[in-house]
């Protein structure tokens, strides 16, 4: 009753930035979510539509019987986000923030702002979403796993709540979609940029020409022409990124302030990019500016049309993060960087003919990842007709297959047909990581190494934390050297995260960590994120009745040169999760992997000049050729116990035995193609009870009788 009261309270007298196109729409939109129970914002960059659209909300008399829940496709994206809405609002406690192990919610939200993960998250538990009376799916034009996932479930959920609000955003015009999959629901288009952009083509004049040079020709171009107004280059790859810099930093390091930007540059130089005042600036990034962060001052952007997309092929198993051409609309939310603070200009180093024969959109992720911990997900909430689930965009039969193969192979599914979770498959679908990585923790209880692959594990659901800066990268490898081990880059993970945690000094506990990870070239901010994954997975572990333990600390390998029992109980953990990523080595440097790939240690592995016959990966990545990437080396005994689920047996030479006074074959055990185990003698009568019988006359009586 008390909490209903507090939501009860008087929403604060609302104000609204002048300058932002939506509150010019204010009207129209609050009369459409009167009209209608479902409506869909189109808002260029810079409409305003995501801070401004909540309090619209309240505006509109929504957050009185229930909580406005506003998602963010990214944790940094929705603490900013809050934290505007609440300044803007001038009332802390009417805005929440609930992300990844960050709740700051409470009983006197008005509006809650989140992750998509985190409000899935919550449908598991309250199917109906009670505690919320809206829901605005932002950024929904991002067409991420989450997103996809979500608005099927708002389309169930909308069916059944009559008094609930759903108000969707997107930054593209690719609203139509979005209607028809919500019946028509009404489009609300606000322009977004405050200046207009002109567009300009630049093709290479030479074939041969690099994209870093055609990039330094662009801003030496740019920088003739004009005095002033910041610059943004949009390159693919960090390789391309380096080169560019380099190239440009010739003739404009006097003038130019040039910074890099992508996801693994350490915080404190991608900060660089967002600084004002100085000198004019160059900022060099990868699509990771290409929606998610504004950067203040851009007048120009140069726009290869390239991106790193990563792809997943059910067919071969392998993920993809193959260079191409990006989509019209990218193209246009990439023009949309500049003329933000004066008309701005974009040049397309491409022709106008590329840009008219590129897709519309960027094929949605769910067309292009490993569909399995959806598959879980949906099967948790007592959906098994995954076909009939209903999606804005249908993902291949073959992508939900091979989602439920995966399911399969890790033992949280009965069976494929059947689609029954095991227990195994309720606790992974509990646990907020990949279902691979959920199945080690299980395995990992069983060998009594909990403790040991629980680092391991919280590491491989975050970014690598280790940190390469251009201008250092010698040191960088060289400190990292000191936590490898030549076996295992898994155990080079565990090594880190000892040595993290053990570190010494008189400094406070946030120094001492800090100067670690610089003496280290760790980010302090991912190794932060190391720690609260390891602390969230351990919660929910000790939630479900297990035990957290490691194992009494020992060598690797012994005197002869074997895995100790510490070794392997830690890798069979792994491999638990991990058994379609197994690899027999072919020859030097060449390893054959399941489904008769062909595959090669990736160069950052600690095994790159491995001889180790037998491997299992983490991940196999397709670039310039199939990598496996973050490997071990492997005992092929283990596998025939923890794959006995997906060996095939065959028997050969069934005889009559004297010695055992039974039939007797020899027993061959395969597994996805490979021969794990052969040379074993079984009795033959429960494989084959005629064929054993009949041996057993031939050989045994018939010999009798004529003896």
């Amino acid at each position: 009753m008390s909490r209903r009261y507090r939501r009860k309270r008087p929403v604060p007298a609302l104000e609204y930035p002048a300058n932002l196109p939506i509150v010019h729409r204010r009207g129209e939109i609050i009369d459409a979510i009167h009209r209608n129970q479902i409506v869909i914002i189109s808002g260029e960059t810079g409409s305003g539509k995501t801070t401004q659209l909540p309090k619209i909300c309240l505006e509109a008399g929504r957050g009185l019987k229930g909580l406005i829940g506003c998602t963010q496709p990214r944790r940094i994206a929705a603490l900013s986000i809050a934290a505007r809405i609440a300044e803007e609002m001038g009332d802390e406690k009417g805005v929440g923030c609930k992300i990844r192990f960050h709740d700051s919610s409470g009983p006197e939200n008005l509006i809650r702002v989140m992750t998509d993960g985190m409000l899935l998250a919550e449908i598991q538990k309250s199917p109906n979403l009670s505690a919320y009376d809206t829901i605005i799916i932002d950024e929904a034009h991002e067409r991420s796993l989450n997103i996809d996932v979500l608005l099927g479930m708002m389309k169930r959920l909308i069916a059944c709540r009559d008094t609930l609000k759903l108000i969707i955003t997107s930054a593209t015009l690719d609203t139509q979609e979005f209607s028809r999959h919500f019946n028509d629901a009404p489009v609300i288009e606000v322009s977004g940029r405050v200046f207009p952009v002109d567009i300009r083509y630049m093709p290479p004049e030479e074939d041969s020409m690099s994209l870093a040079e055609n990039a330094a020709s662009c801003v030496k171009m740019i920088m003739e022409e004009s005095q002033r107004g910041d610059i943004l280059v949009f390159q693919p790859t960090e390789q391309d990124i380096r080169e560019t810099i380099e190239l440009v930093s010739r003739e404009f390091a006097g003038r130019l302030n040039i910074v890099p930007l992508y996801a693994r540059l350490p915080a404190a130089q991608q900060n660089k990019a967002f600084e004002l005042g100085g000198r004019r600036k160059l900022v060099v990034a990868t699509n990771v500016a290409e929606t998610s962060l504004t950067i203040p001052g851009i007048r120009y952007v140069a726009d290869t049309g390239l991106a790193r997309i990563s792809r997943y092929n059910p067919g071969t198993g392998t993920h993809g993060l193959p260079i191409d051409l990006i989509s019209r609309a990218s193209a246009e939310q990439r023009a949309g960087r500049c003329g933000r603070v004066s008309d701005g200009i974009c040049i397309r180093l491409y022709s106008e003919e590329s840009y008219r024969t590129r897709l519309e959109y960027t094929p949605p992720e769910i067309k292009r990842t490993n569909l399995a911990e959806v598959v879980l997900r949906l099967l948790h909430l007592g959906i098994e007709d995954i076909e009939k689930f209903p999606f804005v965009t249908p993902p291949l039969s073959a992508g939900i297959r091979d989602g439920l193969r995966t399911l399969r192979e890790i033992g949280a599914l009965d069976t494929v047909k059947h689609r029954r979770l095991t227990p195994s498959g309720r606790l992974m679908s509990r646990l907020p990581i990949d279902p691979r990585l959920a199945k080690m923790l299980i395995q990992a209880d069983q060998e009594s190494c909990l403790g040991d692959v629980l680092p391991i594990v919280a590491a491989l659901s975050i970014h690598d934390p280790r940190e390469f800066p251009p201008e250092k990268k010698t040191q960088a490898r060289s400190a990292h050297a000191v936590f490898r081990d030549e076996n295992s880059d898994f155990i080079s993970w565990l090594n880190i995260w000892d040595a993290f945690r053990a570190g010494g000094g008189k400094e406070s506990y946030t120094g001492r960590i800090k100067k670690f990870c610089k003496e280290h070239y760790l980010s302090f901010r991912r190794m932060r994120e190391w720690m609260d994954v390891h602390r969230q997975l351990a919660l929910v572990m000790e939630e479900n009745g297990y035990r957290i333990r490691r194992m009494k600390t020992t060598a690797w390998l012994d005197k002869h040169g074997h895995f100790t029992p510490r070794y392997a109980a830690i890798h069979r953990a792994l491999l638990s999760g991990l058994l379609s990523h197994i690899a027999r080595r072919e020859e030097e440097g060449v390893y054959l992997a399941t489904r008769n790939r062909k595959t090669y240690i990736h160069p950052g592995s600690a095994l790159k000049k491995s001889s180790q016959p037998w491997i299992v990966a983490a991940e196999l990545v397709n670039t310039s050729r199939l990598f496996a990437r973050l490997a071990a080396a492997i005992d092929p005994q283990w596998l025939e116990d923890l794959a006995a689920h997906l060996v095939k047996k065959s028997w050969n030479n069934p005889h009559w035995s004297q010695k055992t006074g039974t039939v007797m074959a020899e027993e061959q055990t395969h597994l996805f193609g490979f021969l794990i185990a052969e040379g074993r003698m079984v009795p033959y009568g429960p494989i084959n009870p005629p064929e054993a019988r009949e041996i057993f006359i031939k050989s045994c009586l018939v010999e009798s009788a004529s003896s």
